[in-house]
């Protein structure tokens, strides 16, 4: 009679994790390179530049790389007019076209191109103020204008297609 006994589960595991330790004490160990460059620099408990940043943030320094600075400015006084100038104002005219510093404004009237050519300066002082001194540096209120008859390049003088209604 044979004195050995049917292997259990458990022993041979036990001789599978015996060789595989002994398969790696016989290997050689990788030595750690160091890879060339700075060392990484823990920012500690305050936010560092690779962490989240708000998207505010990041579209100010996009701006600022890509020189987009003088475009904002001026997208800011058409976008925000109605918070540059007043609610009340800013129901009555709108800004129609900047150039060269001149920014074109349209009244709904006469009456309101008057009142606004009286507030030019305080105008020009909340837009000096709040978007800066160097875009809009005049301002130049009409009123609104009467519907033209004239439809193409080429004109007639006179009175037009209303000479023949009668």
């Amino acid at each position: 009679m044979s004195d050995e006994r049917p292997a259990r589960p458990s022993d041979i595991a036990r001789a599978a994790l015996e060789a595989a330790r002994a398969a790696s004490a016989a290997r050689p160990q990788p030595t750690r390179r160091r890879i060339a460059g700075p060392r990484r620099k823990w920012t500690g408990a305050g936010p560092g530049a690779d962490d989240p940043q708000p998207l505010g943030r990041l579209v100010d320094s996009l701006v600022n790389e890509q020189d987009w600075s003088e475009r904002t400015r001026v997208g800011a006084v058409f976008g925000r007019w109605s918070a540059l100038v007043g609610p009340e104002i800013a129901a009555h005219c709108a800004p129609q076209s900047l150039s060269e510093g001149e920014l074109l404004v349209v009244a709904e009237s006469t009456a309101w191109a008057t009142q606004l050519r009286l507030l030019a300066p305080s105008i020009l002082g909340k837009l000096h103020a709040q978007v800066g001194g160097d875009v809009v540096t005049r301002l130049r209120v009409v009123g609104p204008t009467a519907p033209s008859w004239k439809k193409g390049p080429r004109t007639v003088r006179g009175r037009g297609p209303r000479d023949t209604y009668g």
